[in-house]
């Protein structure tokens, strides 16, 4: 955490203007209306809609039905990408190789994400699959593309509190406490989309720097 600068991400969100803080001690929680402006949101829907697979976990629970989204692993080569990419980087003062490459979900009609949390599990399976090398996922960063016309509410379990899609909006917390250890009242669920398509990005950063092919970064 200290050497991403992760531990000093939550002085610098509570400083931007216009940033609120979730009213809790459970977790580091911020949200930003308006981060990206529609014209941007658009553009990577579009990304999105061209590209999408199905979602996945790292460790399958036998439960099908916990993650029905489609997922696009969206180019980083791509200058709209990159700058979004630079401006998520730029906000939590965390360097670009502690980043994972940005990601987009789309959410059709009855599509969600059970409750979950965004760290890995020390104990899992598939721990040394994806923390061998970066780590741990310090903070999640996640902005609403659009608004579906019902549902699709990411509600944080420990706090009770239902976050709405709203263009642009970013979400902003913490995945581990300052002593390293996992948050897990960071327990989220991505809810049913009622009407409509609900689009998000998402950004996770890593204690360790990214294992990306030389140069990817220039």
């Amino acid at each position: 955490m200290a050497t991403s600068g992760a531990d000093r991400t939550a002085a610098r969100l509570a400083a931007v203007p216009g940033i609120r803080r979730a009213p809790t001690s459970k977790l580091e929680q911020y949200m930003l209306a308006g981060f990206l402006d529609p014209a941007t949101c658009a553009a990577l829907v579009e990304q999105i809609d061209r590209d999408v697979r199905p979602s996945t976990i790292a460790d399958p629970n036998g439960d099908e039905a916990f993650r029905t989204s489609t997922t696009c692993d969206l180019n980083h080569r791509d200058p709209l990408v990159s700058t979004v990419n630079t401006r998520l980087h730029d906000l939590t003062g965390i360097p670009l190789k502690y980043g994972e490459p940005l990601q987009g979900q789309r959410y059709d009609v009855g599509q969600q994400f059970k409750a979950h949390t965004d760290y890995f599990d020390p104990h899992g399976a598939d721990w040394e699959t994806y923390c061998a090398v970066p780590g741990q996922r310090s903070w999640t960063l996640m902005i609403y593309l659009n608004e579906p016309g019902a549902g699709g509410a990411t509600r944080f379990l420990s706090t009770a509190k239902m976050h709405q899609p709203e263009t642009g909006k970013l979400l902003a917390w913490n995945n581990v406490r300052a002593d390293g250890q996992p948050n897990a009242d960071t327990l989220h669920h991505g809810m049913k989309v009622r009407k409509g398509r609900k689009y998000i990005i998402t950004k996770w950063f890593r204690e360790r720097p990214w294992p990306w092919a030389e140069g990817e970064l220039g």
